[in-house]
């Protein structure tokens, strides 16, 4: 049995290594997309007022959900377009590393909402929170990537600590539209920096 695990682990290491510069591909097109939908979903969250705590905390748990299947979506096709499997180890590694912080962000968002009748400070540090937990899965998943994607993951990580250290500071509640903001800047702004920095360095890399 323990030779078996070290095998795999190391079948999926050299796969891994062998897929590097498919994995940056894939997560030039898959960062930009987050970013685009962090930004619009900011966008619409602001249009059309939702500053409730119910209506923000559903708002953003769907679009987190509408963006993993997207990323999940991209990974696939390009799956298909170098005739792999989908579902390869280092997928499932990828997706264990993930799962984890993810989960505990959605229980946070879930427990957020019931009651209903949340004040607007206690939604205030969802976003926080959530920053730092998808900065966890992705320095997780950092480790079955290329290296940037754990300073990615740190980027989410101090940023979300800088933000609580605000919101502890902070000598009144703003309202839960700037949270939309916040949101849109942090989950949209920093997917869609990363997403251009890996298109224009894959690009001089592949020009040289």
């Amino acid at each position: 049995m323990d030779s078996n695990w070290a095998g795999e682990h190391l079948q999926v290491i050299r796969t891994l290594m062998e897929r590097s510069a498919i994995y940056r591909r894939t997560l030039a097109p898959i960062m930009l997309l987050l970013g685009i939908l962090g930004l619009l979903a900011a966008a619409g969250g602001w249009f059309f007022g939702l500053e409730s705590g119910r209506a923000f905390v559903l708002y953003w748990t769907a679009i987190g959900l509408v963006g993993l299947c997207g990323a999940y979506l991209m990974v696939r096709r390009q799956s298909l377009k170098e005739a792999e499997p989908f579902w390869s180890p280092p997928t499932r590694r990828v997706t264990q590393a993930l799962l984890p912080p993810l989960f505990a962000g959605l229980i946070a968002g879930i427990l957020a909402v019931f009651p209903a009748a949340r004040e607007a400070l206690q939604i205030w540090w969802l976003p926080p929170l959530w920053m730092v937990l998808y900065g966890c899965a992705l320095h997780a998943a950092g480790f079955f990537m290329p290296r940037g994607m754990k300073l990615f993951g740190w980027g989410f990580i101090v940023s979300g600590g800088a933000l609580a250290g605000c919101l502890s500071c902070a000598g009144g509640v703003y309202a839960l539209l700037h949270a939309h903001i916040v949101m849109g800047a942090s989950f949209g702004g920093f997917h869609l920096a990363y997403g251009l920095y890996l298109y224009f360095t894959e690009n001089r890399k592949n020009e040289a």
